[in-house]
């Protein structure tokens, strides 16, 4: 995989946002993108916030920076979920303390995330993407297993 960065700092910051949006847009919302295993992934616009704001106050979670180091990734989501060298665990649920069976962490490129929802039989819906200095608490996680409800028999 590629895994270009594209350059959201060379777009005058006027015009940043709504070029970013229009991006994602067309190569997420509008585009069919499938994973390396064959689940159709869906993308909405609303995304766009959770995807590519930071928080300045995390605890407060308000999402009110653009963040240009994750505008650089915006292709990476894609290229992740098609990569089939990709590192697979099971998703954690923060609140339960347990994992998901129908969320799927793609790791690559060592600390980059993607996290996705399975909706139904080779279905799936963007839950997020970032990038994370210390991942060894995913990495100690389970590995993803392909359920029966998700990818049928085989």
């Amino acid at each position: 995989m590629a895994y270009k960065k594209i350059k959201p700092h060379l777009i005058p910051e006027e015009e940043r946002e709504e070029k970013m949006r229009a991006l994602w847009y067309e190569e997420y919302c509008k585009a069919d993108i499938e994973t390396f295993d064959g689940v159709k992934v869906r993308f909405y616009e609303d995304m766009f916030e959770h995807c590519f704001f930071e928080s300045y106050n995390r605890k407060e979670k308000d999402k009110s920076i653009l963040s240009l180091n994750r505008l650089e990734k915006m292709l990476w989501i894609k290229e992740t979920l098609m990569d089939n060298d990709a590192i697979l665990k099971k998703g954690w649920n923060n609140t339960d303390k347990v994992y998901y069976t129908d969320r799927r962490v793609a790791i690559v490129k060592e600390n980059y995330v993607v996290v996705i929802r399975f909706t139904g039989y080779l279905k799936a819906k963007l839950v997020t993407a970032y990038e994370k200095n210390d991942i060894e608490n995913i990495l100690e996680g389970p590995d993803f297993e392909k359920t029966v409800e998700f990818f049928g028999e085989n």
